[in-house]
């Protein structure tokens, strides 16, 4: 893998937000809007009475931890519709960059996304709402790779679903990491689903993530097991993912569609 390559691919989506107001916009403007709106429903929740214990802390961590796994999944995923809108797919594939360096660069851009809306989030909800991440301790970093993990797992798959069916899949790039949202329980325990959801929420990695999060901010415990799954899980995911866009790709190939796609 050539390194430099790889930052060409990170420094190409990096120049299309230097002049563009709205791509600088989106990238703030949801975790701001997301951060305040579910901020204060809470905290009128608490004070319309609500016994549960640390209400403002359980939905403003999950919303963090959770924006952090839906910027990891649209960096890879929206990164790859740029190169499909510019009609630039083909002028890389047809370079000697590799499908590795390429992955590579968008996951670098996947990571800035991922660390401007945390830093953007974090600083808001201790401003506003007195709440701090890091009260999390150790556990938020193991917590923080689990969720970028399974948001490029979904994002290899949106990708690949562009690949075979072309722009009329690219609104999965939105939609896809949302079909996890209710099974993933940000917001609630787990055991507060119908018993089936808690079967399909059993092999979803983000459900173990959030569940770790109310442990550590319920008693201070931080549940290895909790993690262990959901590790184990995101290995599977990640790769699983990786192979079927791979497979995807070279399908692509071999039916000459790369050229077509954005048409």
């Amino acid at each position: 893998m050539n390194l430099r390559r790889v930052f060409a691919i990170f420094l190409r989506q990096l120049y299309l937000y230097r002049r563009s107001f709205t791509r600088i916009l989106d990238v703030f403007y949801w975790p701001t809007v997301d951060l305040l709106l579910w901020g204060f429903v809470t905290l009128y929740l608490e004070k319309a009475g609500a016994q549960m214990p640390q209400y403002v802390s359980f939905f403003l961590g999950g919303l963090i931890l959770w924006n952090i796994l839906l910027r990891a999944q649209q960096g890879l995923s929206v990164s790859f519709l740029e190169d499909i809108w510019a009609r630039n797919l083909l002028n890389l594939f047809v370079s000697p960059l590799t499908l590795n360096e390429y992955l590579a660069g968008l996951v670098l851009v996947s990571i800035v996304k991922v660390v401007i809306a945390f830093v953007v989030m974090t600083t808001l909800a201790a401003l506003f709402f007195g709440f701090k991440i890091f009260v999390l301790g150790t556990s938020l970093l193991p917590f923080i790779l689990n969720l970028c993990a399974l948001g490029w797992a979904i994002g290899l798959v949106t990708m690949a679903a562009i690949l075979r069916f072309g722009q009329e899949a690219e609104i999965l790039a939105w939609a896809l990491s949302f079909l996890f949202l209710p099974v993933s329980a940000v917001f609630y325990p787990v055991d507060v689903l119908p018993e089936m959801l808690q079967k399909i929420a059993a092999w979803v990695p983000s459900s173990y993530i959030f569940e770790g999060m109310r442990k550590v901010l319920l008693v201070k415990a931080f549940e290895k097991t909790l993690l262990l799954k959901a590790s184990l899980l995101n290995l599977a995911y990640f790769f699983g993912s990786y192979f079927l866009f791979l497979d995807t790709y070279r399908d692509a190939l071999k039916r000459g569609t790369i050229p077509k796609i954005g048409e």
